[in-house]
């Protein structure tokens, strides 16, 4: 299976596991400024040199020997689960994407024809009930993820924890996991120990933020959107997520984990 979703620096410096919708783009850029002193220009995501890649066959035996080895620092970041997944609806199912069409090419019509969404008309901008479809597309990601039904569950939107595991099953093990709500904090604490070739100020790097734009924006607050029902769903979807990395299931509008991850009870109960 080897550690798909996996990304390192060219020299090596760090090693990084994706999970989507925890600022992801601006890691792979921070990753990519490290070794070559400048941004990749465009979606970091669509980069095909200067930063290895799981899906770039070429630079599989490199992360598969370095991880194996646990020759660098190795991280990943973690998000709220209640905001990153009204980020993924905002997004993927709400939003045209960079390609000028929809997410996934019939997933949408899909969505509106099955569970009666509405996405905001052709281009997103229209008036719509969020807070309605919101809690129908959170039907779909239960279905998708308890049966894999109609179609299996997509990475933006499927548990930290399953993207997590599948790189300490398979043989890595992380130094580090810190919080998108703290990210400065945890992405620094992670140059300390990687030794960059160029030098990285957070204070003035960009937010990649490529979702930005896609979609309509939240018209509500978080808390707005999970009545009693969508709090029971995304206890079914993401029990462990709220448990592993500390978030307030209670309390949608609490956004900030609770306390540090443990690493070392995330390596047992994702190593089994």
């Amino acid at each position: 299976m080897g550690f798909p979703g996996t990304w390192m620096t060219e020299s090596e410096s760090v090693v990084y596991r994706v999970v989507p919708k925890c600022a992801c783009s601006t890691i792979g850029q921070i990753m990519f400024f490290s070794d070559h002193g400048r941004f990749f220009d465009g979606d970091i995501h669509d980069s095909t040199s200067g930063l290895h890649k799981w899906a770039q066959a070429e630079s599989q035996p490199l992360i598969e020997a370095n991880v194996r080895a646990h020759n660098s620092p190795t991280f990943t970041c973690v998000r709220n689960p209640y905001t990153r997944v009204l980020s993924s609806f905002f997004d993927k199912i709400c939003g045209i994407q960079r390609n000028g069409r929809r997410y996934r090419g019939n997933l949408v019509p899909l969505l509106i024809q099955k569970y009666g969404i509405e996405v905001g008309g052709p281009d997103g901008t229209d008036d719509f009930d969020q807070i309605r479809s919101f809690r129908r597309f959170l039907l779909f990601v239960r279905d998708t993820i308890r049966w894999k039904k109609p179609m299996e569950p997509d990475i933006h939107w499927s548990a930290m924890s399953g993207h997590i595991a599948t790189f300490i099953v398979n043989g890595g093990k992380y130094d580090q996991i810190f919080f998108t709500e703290k990210f400065n904090d945890g992405m620094q604490r992670v140059l300390d120990v990687m030794e960059p070739r160029h030098a990285v100020d957070l204070a003035t790097i960009p937010r990649f933020n490529e979702s930005e734009g896609h979609g309509p924006k939240r018209a509500h607050p978080v808390e707005d959107y999970f009545d009693d029902l969508s709090m029971h769903l995304m206890w079914e979807i993401y029990k462990r997520d709220f448990q592993l990395f500390r978030y307030d299931f209670d309390n949608p509008a609490n956004k900030m984990p609770k306390g540090e991850v443990d690493l070392d009870e995330v390596h047992r109960k994702l190593g089994d």
